[in-house]
């Protein structure tokens, strides 16, 4: 007997064969696999054949396994589930190829963070775009995430329950005085503070959060100037204008001339990105998920102000 030659099964006899054990007879796997009876009794013949052996006791009530299509029926089966897996990490390479990463995110992440991030991401999946949505309002970031409308965001945690969420980073208030200040100690008392008008975010919850830290003062401070861009409040401290408060990451790059100081009682914003748990990602988002992982666990997590000049 000369022996079987493998390449020779067909995979249409294996389903054959796997839908005629479950049904229990040819005309029901015929209805299940919406094809023939006749194709189906071609198959099973035809495997039979092949292996030389009998799969199937045909009777007036129905069709069932003989012991070798018993021990037949569970390789079978294995063979099958070896082919989903296959198909699905052919998908799951297909969606790495391509795929679209939407993120929402304030500037000064969008800034000093994601341009990394981004370029990493790009290497390990070259045909894959990435769109960044720079919004203001930390409420206008989650609702992009609840809506679909982001995949991906930064927002200040702990967050509500409904968000994935991991910190990214620590990020220290600072105060940074005009050129011209006479102060050249890190650290900030109220009394010394209280000698600037200053200038400060007019972004809702940057504001709400330095509103909150100056009502600990024990002397009066003036709040002169809310601005919405960072940019412009430096240059208005360079201008001699007033002192300014902002988030170390939302200042940098420090012009050169800037004295940056301790608030009198240090306080800090911890930036974290998150996900929708509800949502459903294609890989391509969590194969950045992952990227931003790896540049934030490499990232400074604290502001260190180690002068003043």
């Amino acid at each position: 007997m000369s022996p079987i030659n493998p390449h020779k099964l067909k995979i249409s006899q294996l389903r054959a064969l796997i839908a005629v054990a479950e049904q229990g007879n040819f005309s029901e796997a015929a209805l299940a696999l919406e094809i023939s009876q006749s194709a189906i009794s071609h198959a099973i013949a035809g495997l039979e054949n092949e292996l030389g052996v009998i799969l199937l006791s045909r009777g007036r009530h129905g069709a069932s396994l003989t012991p070798v299509g018993d021990r037949i029926l569970a390789k079978a089966n294995t063979v099958m589930a070896s082919l989903v897996e296959l198909a699905q990490e052919a998908d799951r390479a297909k969606g790495l190829q391509g795929g679209k990463v939407r993120i929402a995110s304030f500037r000064s992440v969008a800034t000093h963070i994601l341009p990394l991030a981004i370029a990493q991401f790009h290497q390990k999946v070259p045909h894959g775009t990435v769109t960044v949505n720079e919004l203001d309002e930390l409420g206008d970031i989650e609702q992009a995430l609840k809506r679909g409308q982001a995949d991906i965001g930064f927002i200040h945690i702990p967050a509500r329950e409904e968000f994935d969420t991991w910190e990214v980073l620590h990020d220290e208030y600072i105060v940074v005085l005009p050129p011209n200040s006479p102060h050249n100690n890190c650290q900030l008392t109220w009394q010394e503070l209280a000698q600037y008008p200053l200038i400060i975010s007019s972004i809702g919850s940057c504001s709400r959060l330095i509103h909150n830290n100056l009502a600990q003062a024990d002397c009066p401070q003036q709040v002169r100037y809310e601005m919405r861009d960072d940019s412009t409040i430096l240059s208005m401290v360079r201008q001699g204008l007033g002192a300014s408060i902002l988030p170390r990451l939302a200042a940098e790059p420090l012009p050169p001339e800037s004295k940056v100081c301790h608030f009198p009682i240090p306080f800090y914003r911890t930036i974290g990105a998150a996900m929708h748990k509800e949502a459903l990602h294609p890989p391509a988002v969590y194969a950045f998920w992952e990227i931003l992982k790896s540049v934030s666990s490499t990232s400074s997590t604290h502001s260190e102000i180690t002068e003043v000049a």
